[in-house]
């Protein structure tokens, strides 16, 4: 039997209207995804965290069974699919299953075709080759698309760091890093012989390292997907960056801004045409679907430089498939799981690039993630509920009514807040508390939080009240993030 062509967007979002076989996303939360639901049938959530009390209806959170301690997002997933409550509620309602993941291994793999089913993404072996960041500047030079100055070696000792990059022209001023990591925390600024001490355990012994010049620039993302068709770009969107009020962790991502003119026409589509080649040598490398880079602008000549490559969504993906375009045609996820489906499409990629690049298709939103910014540890005793918060004449945060839509957010007086950590739950340096979406700008124009970004992020931390640490309990990082 042949099967029919899809050849618009009208009959690529019946399609998933109609669809049958249920799509799991299994994850920490369902924040990266959220509101995908809407667009595709039996599309639910498997977490391990309940963000929303029990209170979203597509949202399955497994109660809590002993499990050795999580050290990653794939030691998560890998419990949620083995738990009992997760494999009978897959089984039951049948079909072929398809997962999806922020992050998942080869076991995640095996786990998934153990319960009949299939990941709708490139193999996990593969992903880990692409994020590597020693990785992503030979994709980038074979699309064309520049690093910031670097040279890869490894590191044996600081002299042994000049003699590189004296040999390489990189000055003295560098940032390191390392193959793998994420939100800064393999990112070491190094100025000095003191500097590199402090980092010197995680940066010698840990085979080639990239190594930058360190330039004067703004973070941006942007979201992307190889298909068959072409790559389909998403929209430049600003980065939150190494904020103290809202992360520990020096350049460690903290959030992103979207909105028409947080860069130059000429700076947008610059980074657009850069995507779509990084996209189309994807494809070339065997790798298709959702991808993210970010790329550094030189505040002195508006370059633009690739900064990293993160095959899979990230922490932006709800920003982009939130965006007006994604529901004036479709959020890009939707073609992520198309390319996936094995159903034929005939899209015009070019026509629809171009259409997303028009202003007019991008409407204005931030969103910050708010972690545990003190060195100290203690057990929450009360959090704030996931919903609608408001923001009254006199600065001060309150709970206004429960959702799980952040387009509920009527005016920039309100935020929706996903809640991460919970009563119980341990705070502890870098830990997440939880994710605020507000319309509107959180950064100023000089790239600063504004005034009123930090009374909501006063705001959501005094919802939460904690007790110390019985002196004799310790405490161990559990030493993954959700994003």
């Amino acid at each position: 039997m042949v099967k029919k062509t899809l050849k618009n967007i009208s009959e690529i979002r019946r399609y998933f209207h109609t669809n049958k076989d249920p799509i799991y996303f299994v994850s920490a939360t369902n924040f990266n995804l959220l509101g995908l639901d809407e667009w595709v049938k039996n599309f639910k959530y498997i977490c391990y965290m309940d963000c929303f009390d029990g209170r979203h209806p597509n949202v399955l959170c497994p109660s809590e069974m002993p499990h050795d301690e999580f050290q990653s997002i794939e030691d998560i997933n890998n419990y949620l699919l083995q738990h009992k409550e997760v494999v009978d509620y897959v089984k039951a309602r049948g079909g072929k299953p398809k997962f999806v993941f922020l992050m998942f291994d080869e076991k995640t793999e095996k786990l998934a075709k153990d319960l009949g089913g299939e990941v709708w993404f490139p193999k996990a072996k593969l992903r880990t080759a692409m994020d590597n960041k020693i990785e992503t500047v030979r994709v980038g030079n074979k699309a064309d698309v520049p690093s910031v100055p670097n040279t890869l070696s490894e590191v044996k000792d600081y002299a042994h760091l000049q003699e590189i990059c004296k040999k390489a022209g990189l000055g003295d001023d560098l940032v390191l890093q390392s193959a793998f990591g994420d939100s800064g925390h393999t990112t070491f600024f190094i100025k000095s012989e003191a500097d590199f001490r402090k980092y010197e355990h995680e940066i010698v012994g840990e085979g080639e390292i990239k190594i930058m010049k360190r330039i004067d620039c703004r973070g941006s993302a942007i979201e992307a997907c190889a298909t068959s068709q072409g790559t389909i770009v998403g929209p430049l969107m600003t980065e939150l960056v190494g904020f103290k009020e809202l992360t520990p962790y020096r350049g460690g991502w903290c959030g992103n801004e979207i909105f028409s003119t947080a860069f130059s026409p000429k700076q947008r589509q610059k980074a657009r045409e850069l995507t779509f080649q990084f996209g189309e040598q994807l494809r070339k490398e065997g790798y298709r679907g959702y991808f993210e880079l970010d790329f550094l602008i030189d505040k002195k000549n508006d370059d633009i430089w690739l900064g990293e490559l993160n095959p899979r969504i990230t922490g932006a993906s709800s920003m982009t498939n939130h965006a007006a375009f994604a529901h004036a045609d479709a959020p890009l996820f939707l073609f992520h799981l198309l390319e996936f489906s094995k159903k034929p499409f005939d899209l015009d990629v070019d026509e629809l690039n171009a259409r997303w690049s028009d202003p007019d298709m991008i409407d204005s939103w931030s969103q910050m993630v708010i972690k545990h910014t003190e060195d100290s540890v203690d057990i929450i005793t009360e959090a704030p509920q996931s919903g609608i918060y408001r923001m009254t004449p006199e600065g001060k945060v309150v709970f206004n009514r429960f959702d799980y839509h952040r387009r509920a957010v009527e005016t920039e007086d309100e935020a929706f807040f996903l809640r991460i950590s919970n009563v119980g739950d341990y705070r502890y340096e870098g830990a997440d508390l939880g994710i605020l979406v507000t319309r509107g700008r959180s950064m100023t124009p000089s790239f600063q939080l504004t005034d009123k970004s930090k009374r909501w992020i006063d705001g959501i931390k005094a919802c939460y009240k904690a007790r110390q640490l019985p002196s004799a309990q310790t405490f161990e990082d559990p030493a993954f993030k959700i994003m």
